[in-house]
């Protein structure tokens, strides 16, 4: 029999908000991260670009069994969208495909065009996307020259803000977005540019939230170098939210020590909680009186909650 490979790094749970660099990928980010941290387990909550900026959740041990939460979350980003070209990828890192007079775009024009992308909307996803297409993700096959048929899918955004408007040849436009998981923002500056009839894409690309964090919250990967300096990963543990940050604009339920036992054991438990924390389907944190995390429960048709993802320790919960 095979010996199972012993994970490398401290076992360490807990969530990072990094503020990631332009022009690295999420997973380099995170690789960084879980050096810095000396961390046996990590997992991001969610490809950045590479030309992309901002806040980008990171789950250690525990907290990825969480980070799901995160994936299905709401973001915001803060996008500059450039009009008269378009290219391979809709943003700045791809190779020009197009270019076409944008001199004489008005404000009133652009933003009666952009108002058309705001609600539920559909969107046929990049080839340059991380979507995967048979297993492989479609950025791959872009950059080896293959393209598939994607399916149109249908997103949220639930506002759509312009900031600024900067006329003349290469006419920028800066937007606030505010959007469901799975919008893609380079795809909202392609059809804009489309819908103008002059083509655009994105130059710069901020994440402002995820979820129930935003970047007055995040750090960066050069903050958290000089902190730790030639120290030991254990004086940056300071910076880690507890494992059920991902899930803290959840309802919680709290529960005595025997039912919580029955809990943990993977049952259903009736609580008089329950109904106040929410309907039939709802997801709910499930705490002990003594603030510990048990995990995450469903409430039933019959008004228990039913266990979705148990932690499998003791861990103390946010506040």
């Amino acid at each position: 029999m095979a010996r199972r490979k012993r994970a490398f790094g401290r076992p360490l749970d807990g969530v990072l908000i990094l503020n990631k660099a332009s022009g690295m990928t999420s997973n380099a980010a995170l690789q960084q991260a879980k050096r810095l941290f000396f961390a046996a387990k990590a997992g991001h909550t969610g490809s950045l670009d590479p030309l992309a900026t901002g806040v980008l959740p990171l789950c250690f041990g525990e907290a990825t069994k969480f980070s799901q939460f995160l994936l299905e979350a709401d973001k915001r980003y803060r996008s500059t969208f450039r009009f008269g070209v378009t290219t391979t990828t809709g943003d700045a890192d791809g190779e020009v495909l197009s270019e076409m007079p944008a001199g004489i775009l008005k404000p009133a024009q652009v933003e009666a065009a952009l108002a058309q992308f705001e609600g539920d909307i559909w969107q046929v996803p990049s080839m340059y996307s991380a979507l995967k297409h048979n297993g492989e993700p479609l950025y791959k096959l872009a950059r080896e020259g293959r393209q598939v048929e994607r399916q149109a899918r249908q997103v949220s955004v639930y506002s759509i803000e312009p900031l600024a408007f900067r006329a003349g040849a290469r006419a920028e436009l800066e937007v606030e977005i505010h959007c469901s998981k799975g919008t893609y923002v380079r795809t909202i500056a392609e059809d804009l540019g489309r819908e103008l009839g002059c083509g655009a894409y994105v130059t710069q690309l901020h994440r402002v939230a995820a979820g129930p964090f935003d970047e007055t919250e995040a750090l960066s990967l050069e903050q958290l170098t000089r902190e730790r300096g030639d120290g030991r990963a254990e004086v940056l543990d300071h910076h880690l939210l507890p494992v059920d940050a991902p899930v803290s604009d959840l309802s919680s339920v709290t529960l005595p020590d025997t039912t919580g036992f029955y809990f943990r054991q993977g049952q259903p438990v009736m609580d008089s909680q329950v109904y106040r924390a929410g309907a039939e389907g709802d997801m709910v944190r499930v705490l002990l009186q003594n603030g510990e995390f048990l995990g995450v429960g469903e409430i039933t048709d019959d008004g228990r909650v039913a266990p979705k993802r148990l932690t499998t320790q003791s861990l103390t919960t946010s506040h």
